[in-house]
């Protein structure tokens, strides 16, 4: 399991060793990396001292501020801003997708561009959203993407377009997604020093439906990494980004 990749194909390559499968919770695309802001998308565009700028901004919750900067930088640029970013990701995607081991199981993150997908993922790559599948006698559910955030990352939903997807997986043993579901000490970032957003339907899935465990990334230095809701153990599999570790699920 990993999850929250942003752009480290390298250790993806060898995430799945020893594994009979390697499951992909999203985050593959890295824009911005805020340890090192010399890396991603956007300082590749505007250089590490605007994407400086950036990440003070998004830290201090001056989300207008950083939009207005955003704007003002695209406005330099003699390139159009979706064509800029797509032909970024494609170029991340290509590579991130041909370090997939085969058989793996994905997922969208929030950051992700799902239209985009069908062009890389090969054979041996099962993208999956809104779905099941069964491993090894178990049920897995798959639920991509995130909630609406004042970021507005590419793959935002309303909670009820969410909550739909959660409702069609049904009864699962594993129920996989890119975000937490909504407990307090699941969804903190103890150093970005807020809470990310979590899903409502989520929680009320592990209480209706009672699977093993819940899966998850999004939340890179969570309060809690795991803790049971009920019957569930909740595990975040950690920000690959920066571990370039995968968690062992056995049974």
């Amino acid at each position: 399991m990993v999850s929250d990749v942003h752009g480290n194909a390298g250790d993806l390559a060898k995430a799945g060793e020893g594994a009979d499968a390697l499951i992909c919770l999203g985050d593959l695309v890295l824009f911005l990396d805020y340890a090192d802001h010399s890396r991603g998308i956007f300082p590749d565009l505007f250089g590490t001292e605007n994407a400086d700028r950036l990440v003070e901004l998004r830290t201090a919750r001056r989300f207008d501020e950083a939009r207005d900067l955003g704007r003002r930088l695209w406005a330099g640029l003699d390139v159009d801003r979706e064509t800029a970013i797509e032909a970024a990701v494609r170029r991340q995607y290509a590579e991130l997708f041909a370090a997939f081991p085969t058989p793996t199981y994905a997922t969208y993150g929030n950051v992700d561009i799902p239209r985009l997908w069908a062009d890389f993922a090969g054979p041996g790559t099962t993208v999956l959203d809104g779905e099941r599948i069964e491993l090894g006698g178990l049920v897995f559910g798959f639920v991509g993407g995130g909630l609406s955030t004042p970021m507005r990352t590419p793959y935002e939903i309303s909670d009820e377009q969410y909550a739909a997807k959660v409702e069609a997986l049904g009864d699962v043993d594993v129920l996989c997604s890119h975000i937490p579901p909504d407990v307090p000490e699941l969804l903190y970032d103890t150093v970005a020093r807020r809470f990310e957003r979590g899903s409502r339907a989520l929680l009320d899935a592990l209480h209706r439906v009672r699977p093993r465990y819940a899966l998850f990334g999004h939340v890179h230095q969570p309060l809690a990494r795991r803790m049971r809701v009920g019957a569930t153990e909740c595990v975040n599999v950690g920000h690959f980004a920066s571990t370039g570790k995968p968690f062992a699920l056995e049974w």
